[in-house]
């Protein structure tokens, strides 16, 4: 097998230490030397000075959860050509494993170049990936604290969210601060709702009526004091982005005219897949690295499964929420695409090819710096009039009808 990497490097790195792998061919000759580096700071800058004396040009190391990280960020100074590698890809042969075999297998791979690197974004991006990763973690937790209130409350037997949509919005903070502070009358807590309620006093009187004890006060005291905490973190974050956001601004304002894909949704995706789109060959490219789409499980001319894999939490549910965002818009092709193969698909698989639809728009979008275009919601009627026709002569058959179709005469 050919060897494209004459003098390269593959690390195996772990919490605590960094076992490297140099991988020579001198006179023809395969030489490898194994070294075992801890992951200080000034351990690492040793071994890209040893690395830099034997000449290497390329380093492999595989993703191993944020370890390796920093082994990156200090080799990438010394202008190594680094490939991060997908464990699953690179998996040893069953038999006798140890960290040096590890790392001596790796750097066989990189030399005959049989390792397909990850996507590890630039700087900036990793930068906003991790606010806006953080930012989404933070709403998580701020959404667990409000259910647990709701827990408190329906344990009190107060059933305020069942007459009130938002139990943290004006109306309801104000009558949860009020039961915090010791007021019983369920006729004064009612009079502290926003005159825009829905909700008549009389159906608030009977939801605050309950039995409060002091237990609940405590506990509902604890959770809105976290709550708060969460929105003063979570403002902190919108600000740094905001301050961090200039080299992305106009991308994002080239992604909000795409329905459903608002400023917050533009900014987590950017993160997520960069500005540069020469990364992927084409967009069908980047729906497969987003895990959108049916995998590819073939054996035997027989298709095993078409079920989506894992992918990033953080990309795909973004996109699934602009998704159900952009249904909702009327007269648009993704809506008119959501509807066509619910009928035949279902929802679930209906609401993801909308999601893969927005993605190949985006990126032709950033590829060719381009504004959203909506080919409207007749877009699949004008594309085919003949297939259209049979589609609805079978939904009539399927009902019970016999149709024959004639042309309208000129």
């Amino acid at each position: 097998m050919q060897v494209l990497y004459s003098r390269c490097c593959a690390l195996d790195v772990h919490k605590a230490t960094v076992v490297a792998c140099v991988r020579l061919v001198v006179d023809g000759k395969v030489v490898k030397a194994v070294r075992t580096y801890e992951t200080t700071t000034a351990s690492l800058t040793t071994l890209s000075d040893w690395l830099a004396e034997n000449k290497c040009t390329h380093v492999a190391m595989e993703a191993t959860g944020v370890y390796w990280k920093p082994v990156w960020h200090i080799l990438a100074d010394a202008k190594f050509e680094l490939v991060l590698a997908n464990a699953a890809h690179v998996k040893n042969v069953p038999g006798r494993k140890t960290d040096i075999s590890d790392a001596e297998w790796l750097a066989d791979l990189l030399a005959h170049g049989l390792i397909r690197a990850s996507f590890v974004p630039e700087t900036q991006t990793q930068e906003l990936r991790a606010l806006l990763r953080t930012r989404k973690q933070l709403v998580r937790e701020q959404s667990s604290h409000v259910l647990r209130v709701q827990k408190t409350l329906e344990d009190a037997n107060i059933k305020l969210d069942s007459v009130i949509s938002d139990v943290m919005g004006k109306s309801g903070r104000a009558m949860i601060k009020a039961l915090i502070a010791g007021e019983r009358d369920p006729a004064k807590l009612a009079r502290l709702a926003d005159g825009r309620l829905k909700a008549s006093p009389a159906q608030l009187c009977e939801a605050l009526r309950g039995r409060v004890t002091k237990n609940h006060r405590f506990l509902l005291r604890l959770h809105l004091r976290q709550i708060d905490a969460l929105d003063a973190a979570i403002a902190a974050i919108d600000r740094q982005v905001e301050a961090e956001i200039a080299p992305f601004r106009a991308a994002v304002k080239q992604l909000i005219t795409t329905p459903g894909v608002k400023t917050l949704a533009a900014q987590v995706i950017l993160s997520e897949i960069g500005l540069d789109m020469s990364r992927f060959p084409s967009a069908a490219h980047l729906i497969s690295w987003a895990c959108i789409c049916p995998r590819n499980d073939e054996s035997a001319g027989k298709r095993r499964s078409t079920r989506m894999r894992k992918g990033s939490p953080w990309l795909k549910t973004t996109l699934v929420q602009a998704a159900w965002a952009a249904v909702n818009r009327k007269d648009s092709y993704l809506r008119a695409q959501f509807y066509r193969l619910k009928t035949r698909r279902g929802s679930k698989k209906a609401i993801m090819a909308v999601a893969a639809s927005i993605l190949t728009a985006i990126y032709h979008m950033l590829k060719n710096r381009t504004t959203y275009q909506d080919l409207g919601s007749h877009h699949f009627d004008r594309r085919s009039t003949a297939q259209h026709a049979q589609r609805l002569v079978k939904r009539l058959t399927d009902l019970g009808y016999t149709v024959a179709l004639e042309p309208r005469p000129t």
